[in-house]
C-alpha cells in the first residue's frame, strides 16, 4: 500500500514539477546574476520551496538588507503556509504521526495543498512524500539548470528569460483580480502604495524589506477587516476549482 501511494503522488506532481521547473529555471538565472554560486542557489532552493519567499529574499540580499529584515519578510510572504498545514492536517491518515507530519509539512506548497486537498479520502503520508519529492525535485533541477546556462546563454537570451519571474506575478494576480473586485482593489492600492513609498520625502528611505512588511500588514489587514471571507463565498470557491 506504501508504494502504491507514493506512486499515485509521483504521477500527480508531474504537473506541479514541470511547472516548478520553469519558474525556478528563471530563479536560478536570477541568483546567477546576483553573485550566488551555484550551490548557494541549489541550497536555497532545497531548503525554502517557496517562488516568492526565494525571489523576495534574492531581492533583500541583494540590496543588503539586515537578517532581521529578511526574517520578518520571509514570515510575511510565507505565513500562508502555516494555515495550509493546519487545513492539510485534518486530511491525514490519523495513522501518521509526528514525524510523518513534519516531513510533509516540509512539501506544503500552494500547488501541492490544493492538489492535496481536493482528494476526497484521507491522505496517507506516502502519497504527500511522492508529491514532494518529484515536486522538489523539478524545482531544484530548474535552479541547477537555471544557474549553469546563465553562464553560457547569451546576455540578451538571459534577459529575455529573466521576465519569466515578471510573468509568473502576473498570473498570479490577475485571473483573481478579474473575478474578484476587492483583490482587483487590493492589488491596485498595493501597486499605489509602492509608488508612494518609493517617492515621497521619508517613506523612501525606509529598506525595501520594510516597506513589503508594511504593505502587507496593513493593506491586507484592512481588506480582511472589511471584507471578510464568508463560507458561501468560500464554497462557491470550492465548487469553482
Amino acid at each position: 500500500m506504501k508504494k502504491s501511494y507514493l506512486k499515485n503522488g509521483l504521477k500527480d506532481g508531474v504537473p506541479i514539477c514541470l511547472g516548478y521547473f520553469a519558474v525556478s529555471f528563471a530563479f536560478g538565472m536570477v541568483a546567477k546574476e546576483m553573485g550566488l554560486s551555484t550551490f548557494q542557489a541549489v541550497l536555497l532552493s532545497i531548503t525554502n520551496v517557496t517562488s516568492a519567499g526565494q525571489f523576495g529574499g534574492l531581492n533583500l540580499i541583494a540590496i543588503g538588507a539586515g537578517y532581521y529584515e529578511v526574517i520578518c519578510t520571509q514570515i510575511i510572504l510565507n505565513l500562508r503556509y502555516s494555515l495550509m498545514s493546519c487545513s492539510l492536517s485534518q486530511k491525514l491518515d490519523s495513522s501518521a504521526g509526528l514525524g510523518h507530519r513534519l516531513l510533509v509539512a516540509y512539501g506544503v506548497t500552494d500547488e501541492i495543498f490544493g492538489v492535496s486537498v481536493s482528494r476526497e479520502e484521507k491522505i496517507s503520508p506516502y502519497y504527500s512524500y511522492g508529491l514532494i519529492v518529484i515536486s522538489v525535485f523539478g524545482w531544484v533541477l530548474g535552479t541547477f539548470l537555471g544557474v549553469v546556462s546563465g553562464k553560457f546563454l547569451p546576455a540578451s537570451i538571459s534577459s529575455a528569460l529573466g521576465i519569466a519571474l515578471y510573468g509568473m506575478f502576473l498570473a498570479i494576480i490577475i485571473p483573481p483580480s478579474k473575478t474578484n473586485k476587492v483583490i482587483c482593489g487590493v492589488v491596485i492600492i498595493s501597486m499605489i502604495g509602492s509608488v508612494l513609498f518609493s517617492i515621497l520625502p521619508y517613506l523612501k528611505e525606509i529598506s525595501f524589506g520594510f516597506r513589503i512588511i508594511i504593505l502587507t500588514l496593513i493593506i491586507a489587514g484592512i481588506a480582511a477587516w472589511l471584507f471578510p471571507v464568508n463560507e458561501e463565498y468560500k464554497e462557491e470557491t470550492a465548487h469553482a476549482a
